[in-house]
C-alpha cells in the first residue's frame, strides 16, 4: 500500500505542474488498522513558513481509508509539501522517502509542486518541431570568397583534417584553426536540413570573434568575416522561412573576448577598450582589480573576461533599442539560445525576455540549465526561469543523461524516474518545447558516448586516435536507434547535433566539433534519421500530449503520449540482450506497430537493444 504517488491521478488530480488558482486534490491512502484520528497537509511555499492544513477523511472500505484536499494555491512559485498524521502512538510523516517516489528533488523529503502563472504563454508555432543544431565553421563550406579575414587564422585546406587540440609553439590552444563553413553554405544545404524532419535550426555563435567556436565575442552586431556577411544571414533567414524553418541564434552575454572591440587587450581594434583605459565607454562593463591584468574572467579563463551584466550601459547595449537583441532579431532570427543562462542575474533575463517578446510573442527564448531548472539555484538563491518573465524552456540535458544511462546500464526504474521528475517539474508550456538533445557541441559525439568510452581517463591525444569501427560501431548504432526512438517520442523538442545522422564520432571539444563527412555519410542512419523525422511530424499527440509511464523494469522502459482526440504512440524500449515479449494492456491492444516491433496475441515482441513505436489507426476518445 503506497500512501501517496503524485504520478497517480487518484492521488494528486493534476499531474505534474499547475496553474495558480487551479483547484488541485491531494488524496492520501492509510491503513484502516492505523486507526488515524487526524492528517495534515504541510505545504510550505520556497523561503518562507510551513502552512498546516487539516484533510478530510473518507472511507473507501474496511481495509483502507482515503485523507484528500482540495486546495486553491493563489500565488506562483515553488512548493514543497508532505503529510502527517496522528494515531494513538503518536504522529508520523508520511514523506518522499527517496527519489523513486515521482515529484520530488534529489535530497528532499518532500514533494514539489510547481506553481506557474496563468497567464505564463510560449510559442505556438515551435511546438511538435524538431531542432537542427549547426556549429557553423564546420558544416558546408560554399566556397564564397571571403573579404577581410583576419591574417592569424588558420584555414584547413583538407577537410578531412582533425581540428588543432595541441598547445602550439606557447603553450597555448588558440582554437584559431577554421575549415571555413558559412552560412551561405547553411543556406545552400537547406533541403537537406528539411529533409531530416528539421523546423528549427539552432547557430552556435555567428558574430565575429577570434576563434572557431565564437564563444568570444568580438563585435555583437557583425557576421564573423569568415562566416559571410550581414546580408548572407538575412538572405539565410528568408530561405529558411520560404521552407517552413525557424532560425535561433546563439546570445553569450556572460563574457565577451579579451580580443574584442569592448575589452581591446591586444589592441586590435581602431576603439579604446575596457583593458587600455578606465576613460573608456565600456570600462564600466568589467570588473577590475588593482593591477591592469586582474580582471574578473569567465571560469578564470583569461581570454574570456566576464561582464557585469547588471551595469545600466551593458544591459542597454543588449536589451535597449536598436541594441543587439534588436539588431539580430531584425535581420530576421526567430529567437535566441542563451548561453550559460543559469550565470545571468534575473534582472537581465527579465530584460532580455522583454526585448525579445517585442518582437513578437512567437519569438522563442532559449536558456542553457544542465540541472532541473525548475528548483535550479544560482547566483545566491533559487531561479525563476518558468514565472512568465524569463525564459520560454530550457535545454533538456536531465532528459540526454537518462536516456544515455538508460543505454550502457539498462536501469529502466532510474529513467522513468528521471524523465518523470522533469516532466512533474516544468510548466507544460515550457516541457513542450525544450531542447532534448543527445549530443551538442559541448558533449562527446553520442555514438562514441554509446561505445561506453570512459573519455576522463584520456587525454587530448588519446582522443585524437580514438577510432569506433567493427562491432563496437555496430553495437553504438543499434543503441542509437534505440536512444533517437525514445528522444523523438518524449515531451519537448528532439535536439539533431550537425553530423550524428551521417555517422560522425569524436571525443570531446574539439573532436565532437569536425567538418560534415559530405559524400561519406553513413547512409543507413541517415535513412534512419529521415524516417524517424517523419514520424515526428506524423502525430499531433506529440507537440504536447501527455507523459504517461506504462513500466520501467527489468531493462525494458514504455510509455503512452496521449491526448482526447488524438491518436496515441506508445514506446516500448527493450535494452535486454535478447528479445522480449512485451503484453499490452486492453486499451492497447487495437494500436498498431509503427515500426520496431512485431504484435501477436495481445503482445509485441521486441528484439534486443530496441524499440518498438505504435500508435493508433484512428484518434481516440477521451478516457
Amino acid at each position: 500500500m503506497i500512501p501517496f504517488d503524485a504520478g497517480k491521478d487518484y492521488h494528486k488530480s493534476i499531474r505534474g505542474a499547475i496553474a495558480a488558482g487551479t483547484p488541485l486534490r491531494l488524496r492520501v491512502l492509510l491503513p484502516r488498522s492505523f486507526g488515524v484520528s487526524y492528517c495534515t497537509l504541510l505545504l510550505t511555499k520556497d523561503g518562507c513558513d510551513t502552512e498546516y492544513i487539516p484533510m478530510q477523511w473518507e472511507q473507501t472500505d474496511g481495509i483502507e481509508e482515503w485523507w484528500q484536499k482540495e486546495l486553491i494555491v493563489n500565488e506562483p512559485g515553488l512548493y514543497f509539501y508532505r503529510f502527517e498524521y496522528v494515531t494513538a502512538w503518536g504522529t508520523s510523516v508520511i514523506r518522499r522517502v527517496d527519489k523513486s517516489q515521482r515529484g520530488g528533488i534529489e535530497g528532499s523529503e518532500q514533494w514539489q509542486l510547481t506553481v506557474y502563472p496563468p497567464a505564463f504563454q510560449t510559442p505556438d508555432v515551435f511546438a511538435g518541431g524538431l531542432i537542427y543544431q549547426i556549429f557553423p565553421d564546420r558544416f558546408f563550406d560554399s566556397g564564397t570568397p571571403k573579404k577581410n579575414v583576419p591574417r592569424d587564422r588558420i584555414l584547413h585546406k583538407d577537410k578531412h583534417d582533425l581540428p588543432v587540440y595541441l598547445p602550439d609553439e606557447n603553450g597555448e590552444i588558440r582554437n584559431n584553426d577554421y575549415f571555413c563553413g558559412d552560412l551561405a553554405g547553411i543556406t545552400e544545404k537547406l533541403d537537406y536540413i528539411k529533409s531530416l524532419g528539421a523546423t528549427v535550426i539552432y547557430l552556435n555563435p555567428i558574430a565575429e570573434a577570434h576563434s572557431n567556436h565564437r564563444y568570444n565575442t568580438a563585435d555583437y552586431k557583425k557576421v564573423d568575416p569568415l562566416l559571410g556577411t550581414t546580408n548572407d544571414f538575412k538572405t539565410l533567414c528568408a530561405e529558411a522561412h520560404k521552407k517552413g524553418m525557424k532560425i535561433i541564434i546563439d546570445g553569450v552575454y556572460s563574457h565577451t573576448g579579451d580580443d574584442s572591440v569592448y575589452f581591446n587587450k591586444y589592441g586590435r581594434y581602431p576603439s579604446l577598450g575596457a583593458y587600455q583605459s578606465n576613460r573608456s565607454p565600456y570600462y564600466s562593463w568589467y570588473t577590475f582589480g588593482d593591477m591592469k591584468d586582474d580582471y574578473l574572467c569567465w571560469w578564470n579563463i583569461d581570454t574570456l573576461p566576464e561582464v557585469n551584466e547588471s551595469d545600466p550601459g551593458y544591459v542597454a547595449f543588449i536589451t535597449g533599442d536598436s541594441g543587439v537583441l534588436d539588431f539580430w532579431l531584425d535581420l530576421g532570427a526567430d529567437g535566441v539560445r542563451l548561453d550559460v543562462a543559469d550565470e545571468l542575474p534575473d534582472t537581465f533575463l527579465d530584460a532580455i525576455r522583454q526585448r525579445v517578446k517585442k518582437h513578437g510573442e512567437d519569438k522563442l527564448l532559449l536558456g542553457e540549465v544542465w540541472e532541473d531548472a525548475s528548483n535550479k539555484i544560482s547566483h545566491g538563491g533559487r531561479r525563476r526561469y518558468f514565472d512568465g518573465r524569463q525564459l520560454d524552456c530550457v535545454m533538456n540535458y536531465p532528459f540526454r543523461t537518462a536516456i544515455i544511462d538508460f543505454a550502457l546500464t539498462a536501469n529502466a526504474e532510474r529513467f522513468m524516474r528521471e524523465v518523470s521528475s522533469i516532466v512533474d517539474h516544468y510548466p507544460p508550456q515550457a516541457m513542450r518545447l525544450c531542447m532534448n538533445l543527445l549530443g551538442t557541441h559541448d558533449t562527446e559525439r553520442i555514438l562514441t558516448a554509446l561505445s561506453g568510452v570512459d573519455l576522463s581517463i584520456k587525454s587530448r591525444a588519446a582522443q585524437a586516435e580514438l577510432r569506433l569501427e567493427g562491432e563496437d560501431l555496430h553495437e553504438a548504432k543499434t543503441l542509437l536507434k534505440m536512444c533517437v526512438a525514445v528522444n523523438y517520442a518524449l515531451p519537448g523538442i528532439p535536439s539533431l547535433y550537425y553530423g550524428d545522422e551521417a555517422g560522425m564520432t569524436g571525443g570531446k571539444d574539439p573532436f565532437n566539433r569536425g567538418y560534415y563527412p559530405w559524400g561519406e555519410e553513413d547512409g543507413e542512419l541517415l535513412a534512419f534519421f529521415r524516417e524517424m523525422g517523419a514520424f515526428r511530424k506524423s502525430f499531433d499527440v506529440l507537440k504536447e500530449g501527455g507523459f504517461y509511464p506504462l513500466s520501467a523494469e527489468m531493462g525494458c522502459i514504455a510509455f503512452l503520449r496521449y491526448q482526447p482526440g488524438m491518436k496515441r504512440v506508445a514506446v516500448i524500449a527493450n535494452n535486454n540482450d535478447h528479445a522480449i515479449d512485451y503484453r499490452l494492456n486492453l486499451d492497447m491492444r487495437d494500436m498498431s506497430v509503427y515500426r520496431g516491433g512485431e504484435k501477436s496475441n495481445g503482445a509485441v515482441t521486441v528484439q534486443a537493444h530496441s524499440a518498438a513505436i505504435l500508435t493508433d489507426t484512428t484518434p481516440c476518445a477521451a478516457q
